[in-house]
This record gives C-alpha cells, sequence and structure tokens, in this order.
C-alpha cells in the first residue's frame, strides 16, 4: 500500500468518524466513549502524517516501510479489517525487524546529532549503571547524576542566555526532547524525568514571572544550584485541577498555606516547589502559583518548621515504578511564604490556572519524549536479546511471529517519536498545544505496549527483575497516568477541542 493512498483512506474514516461522534455529543452529552475513540484516531491519524513526512524528507527506504506501516496501524485501528489484510500487516512487520537499523537521527541537523550522542555517552557512563540498583532498592538520585545533568547545561535549554541558560532565540524544544529520551533511553527516573518539572517552572517565569523573579531563580535553576519540583494534585483531586482547595491566604508577611499536595514528585530533594493554591472561591479563577524555596532533603521523609509554628511535612509514597525520585504527600500546616512568592506578584493573582495549563503543554511534550526513550531503551534490549536468544535451532528473531512483534515496536516507537517532534516544532512557533496532547496520549499508551511486548519476547527473563526490561515495564505504566490522567486527556482536552471546532 501506498503511503499517500493510505492516508487520503485513513483522512476518510477519521472524517467519517468525527461525523458520527459530533452527532452523538449533540444528541446525549453524557456519550465518553465516543469522544474517546475520536482522540485515539486523532493521535493515530497524527502519528502516521508525522511518519510520512519525516519519510518523505529523508527519502529512505527504511523510513518510508516504518511510515507505511503506521498508516496501516493506524487504518487497523480506526476501521477494523479482515483477517486476511491483519495477516499481511503482520508479515509486513516482520520484514521491518528484519532490516530495521536506529533511525534516531535520520533527517536530523547536526547539532541535534551532536546532542544527542552527547547526552548518550554521558546516560551510558552515569546513569545505566546506577539505574537498576536504585529502582530496585527505591534509593535516592546520586548527586553525580543530578552534577552531570547540570553541567551539560540541560535545566537551561528553555533559559534564554541573559538568564544564565542556553537559549539564545526561540526554544528549541526538539533538542529539550533529544535530551530527554536520552536520559530516559537510561533510567526514565535517575534521568529522563529530572528535565521535566524544571521546564513546567521556567515557562511559568518566562510568561508571568515579575523580573526580580527571573533573576532570582532562573539563573539558579539553569545551573542546578536549585532543583524544581511541582505540586498540583491533590488527595480529592486530580485531573479537576479547576476544584482545587488547598489554600493560600493573605497573611502579615506574605501568605499563609493550608492543605495538602498529592504526588509530588522529587519534592524533598528539590529547593524550589511550585504550588497551584486556592486564592479564591471562584473555581479556577481562583487559582494562584507560588514558588516556595526550601532546603533539600534526602530520603523518603522530612519535615520543614518554621519559628512561627507554621510547617510543612513530606512522606514519600511507595510505587511500584517509578522509583528514585521519590513522589511525595506534602501536609502545610499555617505554612508562612514571603509575598514575593506569589509567581507573577499582583497582577497574576487568581490567575494561576492560564499559567499552570501553559506549563502542562510543555509538560505533556517531556512526558512524550520520555515515553520514547523508554521505548528505545526496550527495543533496543528486545531486538538485542532475541537476535542472541535460540530456539528450535535459530534466534528467536527469526522466527515470523517474534519477528511481527519487534517489527511493531520498531513502528510505535517511531510513530511517536516523530508525533513528538512534529509537535515540537508546533510549539517553538507558538502553536502545538492540541499536538502535544496527542504525543503525550499516543506515546504514553504506546510506551506501555512497547515494553510490555519487550518483556515477552524475552520470555521468562522479562519476569525477572534482573532484567532491565521488567523496569522499562513497570515504569512505562506512570505513563499514562500523570501529566493529565489519559482517560481525562482524551475526553477534557483533545475530544472537547477537536469537537468545538466544529
Amino acid at each position: 500500500m501506498a503511503v499517500e493512498t493510505g492516508l487520503t483512506r485513513l483522512d476518510a474514516a477519521y472524517a467519517e468518524l468525527r461525523t458520527v461522534v459530533a452527532a452523538g455529543a449533540r444528541a446525549d452529552s453524557d456519550d465518553q466513549v465516543g469522544p474517546n475513540e475520536l482522540a485515539w484516531a486523532a493521535a493515530r491519524r497524527e502519528a502516521a502524517s508525522a511518519c510520512m513526512e519525516w519519510a518523505h524528507r529523508t527519502q529512505s527506504d527504511l523510513a518510508t516501510a516504518l511510515a507505511d506501516a503506521a498508516v496501516e496501524d493506524a487504518l487497523l485501528s480506526l476501521t477494523g479489517a479482515s483477517a486476511g489484510a491483519r495477516i499481511a500487516a503482520q508479515a509486513e512487520l516482520a520484514k521491518i525487524a528484519a532490516a530495521y537499523q536506529p533511525v534516531e537521527d535520520l533527517g536530523a541537523s547536526e547539532e541535534h546529532r551532536l546532542l544527542r550522542a552527547t547526552c548518550r555517552d554521558f546516560a551510558e557512563r552515569e546513569i545505566r549503571p546506577r539505574a537498576q540498583g536504585i529502582h530496585r532498592r527505591d534509593l535516592d538520585l546520586p548527586e553525580p547524576v543530578i552534577r552531570g545533568v547540570a553541567d551539560l547545561g540541560l535545566f537551561g535549554i528553555s533559559i534564554p542566555s541573559e538568564y544564565g541558560g542556553s537559549r539564545t532565540g526561540e526554544t528549541d524544544y526538539e533538542a529539550m526532547l533529544i535530551a530527554t529520551e536520552e536520559l530516559s533511553r537510561a533510567s526514565l527516573t535517575a534521568g529522563g524525568s529530572l528535565m521535566t518539572r524544571p521546564e513546567i517552572l521556567v515557562g511559568a517565569l518566562l510568561m508571568a514571572g515579575t523580573e526580580d523573579q527571573k533573576q532570582r531563580w532562573l539563573p539558579a535553576i539553569a545551573s542546578g544550584a536549585q532543583l524544581v519540583a511541582v505540586a498540583v494534585t491533590e488527595p480529592d483531586y486530580g485531573s479537576d485541577v479547576a476544584s482545587l482547595q488547598c489554600r493560600a491566604e493573605p497573611a502579615p508577611a506574605g501568605w499563609r498555606l493550608n492543605g495538602a499536595k498529592l504526588w509530588c514528585t522529587f519534592a524533598g530533594r528539590a529547593e524550589l516547589l511550585m504550588l497551584l493554591c486556592r486564592t479564591a472561591p471562584d473555581g479556577h479563577r481562583g487559582l494562584s502559583v507560588f514558588v516556595l524555596e526550601k532546603p533539600a532533603f534526602a530520603g523518603h521523609e522530612f519535615e520543614l518548621r518554621q519559628p512561627g509554628g507554621g510547617s510543612l511535612r513530606g512522606r514519600a509514597i511507595p510505587t511500584i515504578g517509578y522509583r528514585g525520585m521519590h513522589t511525595f504527600e506534602l501536609v502545610f500546616e499555617n505554612f508562612e511564604l514571603p509575598a514575593g512568592a506569589l509567581l507573577g506578584g499582583q497582577e497574576w493573582l487568581n490567575r494561576g490556572f492560564y499559567i499552570q495549563m501553559s506549563g502542562f503543554s510543555v509538560g505533556r511534550l517531556q512526558t512524550a519524549g520520555r515515553a520514547v526513550g523508554l521505548m528505545d531503551a526496550a527495543v533496543g534490549d528486545a531486538l538485542a536479546y532475541t537476535s542472541e536468544r535460540r530456539a528450535f535451532g535459530r534466534a528467536v528473531a527469526t522466527h515470523q511471529l517474534p519477528a511481527a512483534m519487534l517489527g511493531g515496536l520498531a513502528v510505535r516507537l517511531t510513530a511517536a517519536r516523530q508525533l513528538s517532534y512534529r509537535a515540537a516544532r508546533q510549539l517553538a512557533a507558538g502553536e502545538g498545544q492540541m499536538v502535544a496532547s496527542l504525543a503525550k496520549l499516543y506515546g504514553s499508551r504506546m510506551a506501555e505496549s512497547v515494553t510490555r511486548d519487550a518483556m515477552q519476547v524475552h520470555g521468562g527473563m522479562g519476569y525477572a527483575e534482573e532484567t532491565n526490561v521488567s523496569r522499562y515495564f513497570l515504569d512505562a505504566r506512570v505513563l499514562t497516568i500523570f501529566e493529565g490522567a489519559e482517560e481525562i486527556l482524551a475526553l477534557r482536552v483533545i475530544a472537547k477541542t477537536l469537537l468545538e471546532a466544529g
């Protein structure tokens, strides 16, 4: 099937689905299944289109085969197919596996190739040897890893040079993705996730921060002198951001915080805590963003007491994966902040929802990059293992069914990567919020699928804790939950926007 022909059929099927879902949405406002299907169809369509664009640009036979398979996968998901069509698609995937070579640098600029090589060298030397121990014993992130990421300038990719970063023009979101991929490829938590929270706070500061706040915090973030955590979710409110209840009330010296936050990754070690708190009772119009400065704490628990009696307590929540940075529950009791902690000052009082939503676009793009890095590691390990492991007299990778699985892994990895790069280019142009959401939706689910199949082709060894692939699977499971739970992202962000667009 020619890629262009497949895309024409895909566009027609997508348009038909959109018409059906739009009619159902008008007739029954409680319909969620239809909008969810529409969001997923849009994600698969956009991923296939991004692959086709990349194949045309590079004129590579392998890129064309991968793009063709991505289009076929989207069509099969959207329209269904006969048993014969599915068998033919599996045969094509087996051919891709036999010819597959890493294509992450195909079509990349020399600058981006150098960045990838530098980040990969660091990650292989400093992160990968430590990753399994951090995961299995839930250790703190080693300071040499944090310092190394800072020394590479990765905390300052999006920070303008006048504030100590490396940005000289528009933000290079593709560079941010490449660095995130390579660190995540060695370890999702001990590497890739280190860049996410700084990027969210940096975006907020550049959008709304006062000049004093930019001068105070941006150089410290760029140098790694102050690490960042973000606190949005609460015990009773996750994706329903507009209903948050943790309160910040005026106090003689500034503000007084009371309430709890949940799932605050890295909140113990971080010296800067970006907080979204309620400052007025008016739903999303009554939220403000604060930046709390605190000492760094090691381990799984901490307590910070103030002379006036205020306190902040943190307790790490045990998790099955995504270990090392530790994800905290935070409790504030009469904790006082100076007036200057209000991001943007009085001009942005009660407008924090918009700051946070803007930050989520970058956070979603970062999560797509983390998913790609995790998939890249899983695909590499699966290809290596099945090439060496023999069954029934020959390498596992040469049997058609495992080969089709391996080809499928390569296609999903490639589609997720090219979709995230498209979103990066659009965000740099001042657009792309929707495509970033699609990239997060698609990449997160594909990471779960790819790591699952990578485990499967390892056989029994895939279930052993001593193999990296078991860690990839456990880490991937969190990606569909944080930075916007999959279902909420599909229904409230993607489908809602698509249907409102008409």
